[in-house]
């Protein structure tokens, strides 16, 4: 059986999406909407799909599953629509700004008992997901310390920044999920300082574009993660797991991973330049386990409570910034 989705959005991302559905044997995209008509109509003409009212998709009886990739603040309301429409839910990082809001629409798929994956899609890298699984193993024994370095070439336009919900919510988030997978250990306390060292009309716009957060579960394992918006080398991309044992590390990945060494010295290609390449493989596999889910009829993962627990790191690193303190979870 092919799981036939809708997407709704054809931005960046949502083209992303669309490229992973085309390429799984099952899959198909039956239709996409979006408000600026030419953007879907590209994808229409790439996958061959038909384009459609997101009001149509809701109501529409071919199709089985959503992938939601509009505006952060539509999230959670389309997520309930479609719970509520008997489709599974496949919808982009975060399910909203608000905690609260979040929690309201977890409610609404419990109660619909709708299917909902978040896009957390790093948890779906081979890299990273090596790494689990040498912790797994024991390899490493005792995972001790956490460092995640996550690094974009450039700073997003402004306008994005403003309605991003700032570096936490927009890019930390991914990292603070990552953490929550390698610790083993929930995080208890949370400290994070953070600048405006890249370009003033961020801090202008009321974020930061440097940050660094440290978290502690209560065993005492901890993770430092380090976040730039700029990265004159590439988009770095980096995890090392320090254990009782040993380590394991999951290095920048480049087009072609060799060396060349002359009289110049020694150099190696570039790096992979932004998400949509790095994480290819990535996006890929999170959809193919979405539509496992769906068709074996079993929780999404990660879910929303894995949405929730990451924004809720987001709001405490942006209190521990505002009060000069370490703040506690409990």
């Amino acid at each position: 059986m092919s799981v036939r989705f809708g997407l709704l959005g054809a931005g960046r991302i949502g083209k992303v999406h669309a490229k992973a559905i085309g390429g799984n044997p099952d899959a198909t995209l039956v239709a996409v909407a979006d408000a600026v008509a030419a953007a879907a109509g590209d994808i229409a003409k790439t996958y061959d799909c038909a384009m459609r009212t997101i009001e149509e998709i809701e109501t529409a009886s071919d199709i089985d599953a959503v992938v939601i990739c509009t505006p952060t603040d539509t999230h959670a309301d389309l997520i309930e629509r479609f719970a509520r429409a008997g489709k599974a839910v496949f919808c982009e990082k975060p399910i909203d700004l608000d905690v609260a809001r979040v929690r309201a629409c977890m409610q609404v798929v419990n109660e619909t008992g709708g299917t909902l994956m978040v896009g957390f899609n790093r948890r779906f890298d081979p890299h990273f997901m090596a790494v689990r699984s040498a912790i797994d193993a024991g390899r490493v024994g005792d995972v001790e310390m956490v460092q995640i370095t996550s690094r974009d070439p450039g700073a997003p336009p402004v306008d994005y920044i403003k309605r991003s919900g700032g570096i936490f919510r927009d890019m930390t988030i991914h990292d603070f999920d990552m953490a929550r997978y390698l610790l083993g250990e929930e995080p208890v306390t949370v400290a994070a300082t953070a600048s405006v060292l890249v370009d003033p009309a961020i801090g202008e716009a009321g974020d930061y574009d440097s940050a660094t957060v440290t978290l502690t579960t209560a065993s005492g394992r901890h993770c430092l993660i380090s976040n730039s918006r700029r990265a004159t080398y590439g988009y770095d991309q980096r995890i090392e797991v320090h254990g009782s044992k040993g380590m394991v590390a999951a290095e920048n990945q480049r087009e072609v991973d060799i060396e060349i060494a002359n009289a110049d010295g020694f150099t190696r290609p570039p790096l992979l330049d932004f998400f949509m390449t790095r994480y290819t493989v990535a996006y890929a596999n999170e959809i193919a386990a979405f539509i496992a889910n769906i068709k074996a009829g079993t929780k999404a993962s990660p879910s929303g409570a894995d949405g929730l627990a990451a924004l809720i790191l987001a709001d405490a690193a942006l209190q521990s910034i505002a009060e000069g303190r370490t703040i506690r979870l409990d």
